[in-house]
């Protein structure tokens, strides 16, 4: 293996570790990010920037706000040892107020801070106890700052073991190939738009000159993320309109009289999707169909009524979920309500024993399995269908349009109903899912309890926890929503890790509290989920891993720490985990911030339920450069667009595609390249 080539002799495509100071372990951690080549490094563009400003008086300084302080150090550093964790305080001042400032497991700090130093002092101001703290802030002496101030340092998406510096540093040793990368952007499209040359963009996003031209950069890739997305949508449209219909599904007799038995009246919106989708299974062409319904809105029984339409008239359904857990749920609801209905129904997991895969391909083969429910494994090659005529995907949007369409190639040309709780504007939707007709449900069944919000400051904390013990003692759980694993050397905000610790010595210990996270194995994670299900867990403490995959109706309370951090579609997706049974249930949003527009933002939140009135409102407040701290989640894991921030760049996009179409060009030849990570 050759380490650290000349970069002359190197080539786009060549391994990452080929490049100097990336060695195997290197690689490897950088193998997690799936970024195995040049090219891909390149791609793997900044999540977020550091700025240095001038510096401010502590009694100027905005509480939730980064800031930077020139402070004087007036006591001794203290090191604690909690638990697990080793905790490192101290006091500074300047002559207008004074700050705490924590650390966690650094105890050489003793060695470092004396009484009577000055430094300049960067982090997230918060009120805790009544006094202003910063959690792990970065600190320079006045010389070191100076050179610092006014410039923007990348911030990249990190695994365990591979540290910001070292990804800065291997992007530097890249850049010099930047030009190497092919602009699959057509000409035409180029020069009609204005568009900064490629390499340019890339050049900029990872280290900008200023925040203007990071935005012009920026601005550039989110175009072409679009763009591949939209052409993908162009071709995957045009194959489905011209497919006939090999599926004709038009007796509804079983299906009538499910509806009549269910324990509650479908709502004026799960009617009319209904009828929709017969219209689609008996029309001559096949079903590609989006249900997009708020959170609670019901469209779980919408899809139960289309699967038992499908198996009632010979055919096989195929459903899948994001999640294990989520596909569990699901696969016991179907066994509960088709009880009286004669339907054979069966899981598949990544998690399903081999001796258990080998029996469900036989079976699904020889046709008697009508209905599998399951997770990506539902589209592994080994298992084959014997007549899939109807193909439903939970949460459409964690889903990339070629895993819709590899489940979609299981069967002859099976009819697709996807559905997603995201509230998008209709306009966006439109263009968003392109492929798809629409059904919207908007109104919530009527035995639905409209969920409590408030909006509060850290100082409402205790006031929270009580509450949230007499929840608890009355049977009930709770979440607590966390923006970050662990803390950070570059982002002030709580951790789920630390919090756990600081909650136990709060609650008393025969509560049970635990923490989940993204970084945890899939094994982990569920039989974490499946815990709080089974009540064996009083607060799961979460970051954002839970927004879907848990339906569990016995949880009362959601809080949410900085939630300022979150875009409100996704702080409504969270809140929508509660409110999912017959009980009241309360979200408490906890904001770290007194920004007038973070307090705005939030206050639409705490004045409606309604997802999509929520989702129009949030798009009118934001501004174009309105996109750090509160990306919306799950759209469709761009790496860099936002469907809510980048709406006018999504339109762009959107007009180029059909300007192409219209002068007939051949998309195909744009369809394979690998502009579009996420497709």
């Amino acid at each position: 293996m050759l380490v650290g080539m000349d970069v002359v002799s190197m080539n786009i495509k060549d391994k990452v570790e080929n490049l100097k100071g990336v060695g195997p372990k290197t690689s490897g951690l950088f193998e997690k990010l799936n970024i195995n080549t040049i090219d891909e490094l390149l791609r793997f563009y900044p999540r977020n920037y550091l700025t240095y400003e001038k510096t401010c008086d502590i009694e100027n300084a905005t509480a939730g706000e980064r800031v930077a302080i020139k402070a004087t150090i007036n006591t001794y550093v203290d090191i604690k040892k909690i638990r697990k964790l080793t905790l490192v305080t101290c006091m500074v001042k300047d002559s207008t107020g004074q700050v705490k400032l924590v650390w966690y497991n650094s105890p050489f700090l003793k060695q470092v801070f004396h009484i009577g130093q000055t430094y300049i002092f960067v982090g997230n101001l918060t009120i805790r106890n009544n006094q202003y703290t910063m959690e792990h802030p970065e600190y320079y002496t006045v010389e070191q700052y100076e050179n610092m101030k006014m410039t923007m340092q990348p911030i990249y998406p990190l695994t365990m073991g591979l540290s910001n510096k070292t990804v800065t540093k291997s992007v530097k040793a890249a850049l010099p190939l930047v030009d190497e990368i092919e602009d699959n952007i057509p000409q035409s499209i180029i020069d009609k738009y204005s568009l900064m040359p490629l390499s340019s963009a890339i050049k900029g996003v990872h280290f900008p000159e200023n925040f203007e031209s990071m935005l012009e950069c920026r601005n550039r890739l989110v175009f072409d993320e679009f763009f591949m997305f939209l052409v993908k949508m162009a071709l995957i449209r045009e194959h489905t309109v011209k497919e006939s219909n090999n599926f004709v599904i038009n007796d509804f007799t079983e299906t009538d009289r499910f509806i009549s038995n269910m324990p509650f009246e479908l709502t004026k919106g799960q009617k009319t999707a209904v009828e929709d989708i017969r219209k689609d299974l008996a029309g001559l062409t096949v079903m590609n169909r989006l249900i997009q319904g708020d959170v609670g809105s019901g469209k779980t029984a919408v899809a139960e009524i289309a699967i038992l339409s499908t198996v009632k008239n010979g055919y096989q359904a195929a459903f899948m979920a994001p999640t294990e857990v989520l596909a569990k749920q699901h696969y016991d609801n179907l066994i509960r309500d088709y009880k009286d209905y004669d339907v054979s129904v069966e899981l598949l997991v990544g998690s399903t024993k081999l001796s258990e895969k080998r029996r469900i391909y036989e079976k699904l083969l020889n046709g008697d399995i009508d209905v599998l429910v399951g997770t990506h494994a539902l589209i592994q090659d080994k298992v084959v269908y014997n007549n899939l005529a109807l193909v439903i995907t939970d949460e459409q949007h964690r889903f990339g349009v070629r895993q819709r369409e590899k489940l979609s190639k299981k069967g002859k040309e099976p009819h697709v109903l996807v559905m997603s709780a995201t509230p998008i504007p209709r306009t966006l939707a439109i263009i968003m899912y392109g492929d798809l007709d629409i059904s919207i449900i908007k109104d919530m069944p009527a035995n639905r309890k409209p969920i409590k919000n408030c909006v509060v400051g850290p100082k409402y904390r205790p006031t929270a926890y009580k509450f949230m013990k007499e929840q608890i003692d009355e049977g009930h759980q709770i979440y607590i929503i966390c923006p970050m694993v662990e803390a950070s050397e570059n982002v002030e905000a709580e951790n789920v890790i630390e919090y756990q610790e600081r909650l136990k010595d709060y609650f008393s210990p025969e509560i049970n509290i635990t923490y989940l996270h993204g970084k945890m194995s899939a094994d982990e994670k569920n039989e974490i989920m499946e815990n709080f299900i089974e009540k064996k867990i009083d607060i799961l403490i979460s970051t954002t891993v839970i927004e879907v995959g848990i339906n569990n109706p016995n949880a009362t309370v959601m809080m949410i720490e900085n939630a300022e951090r979150f875009g409100l579609a996704q702080l409504h997706q969270l809140r929508g985990r509660v409110g999912r049974g017959d009980f009241q249930s309360y979200c408490i949003m906890l904001c770290s911030s007194d920004n007038k527009d973070a307090l705005k933002r939030l206050d639409i939140l705490n004045k409606s339920n309604d997802g999509f009135f929520i989702a129009n409102e949030d798009l009118k407040l934001r501004g174009p450069g309105d996109f750090f701290g509160v990306r919306q989640s799950g759209e469709m894991l761009f790496m860099l667009g936002d469907i809510y921030n980048n709406a006018d760049i999504l339109k762009k996009a959107s007009d180029a595609v059909t300007y192409l179409q219209k002068e007939s060009f051949p998309l195909e030849i744009l369809s394979d390249n690998n502009t579009t990570v996420y497709l």
